[in-house]
């Protein structure tokens, strides 16, 4: 997949809303088993997250992106965007 592509992929995430939302319960198995198939299928999920007392949407959202071995590429508020761009993984 060119660098092309994935911007365009990116583009598109940013104009939908979000794919996945992580509530109050927080990232659990099946959470993170819905941004794989996502990432899987679309190369791109864009998530939102409905816990408002995370003090660090950031560190929060490298997290997932660690536990989902997908690339963090924004943060906006309380959502951001998750892509797998190496095809090996």
């Amino acid at each position: 997949m060119s660098s092309q592509e994935i911007k365009e992929l990116i583009k598109r995430a940013t104009a939908r809303s979000a794919d996945v939302r992580i509530g109050k319960q927080g990232v659990t198995e099946g959470i993170l088993n819905e941004i794989k198939r996502r990432l899987q299928e679309h190369k791109v999920v864009k998530i939102k997250i409905g816990i408002k007392e995370i003090e660090n949407r950031r560190e929060f959202a490298e997290k997932v992106a660690q536990l989902t071995n997908a690339k963090l590429i924004e943060v906006r508020g309380y959502t951001f965007i998750l892509a797998k761009i190496d095809s090996d993984r």
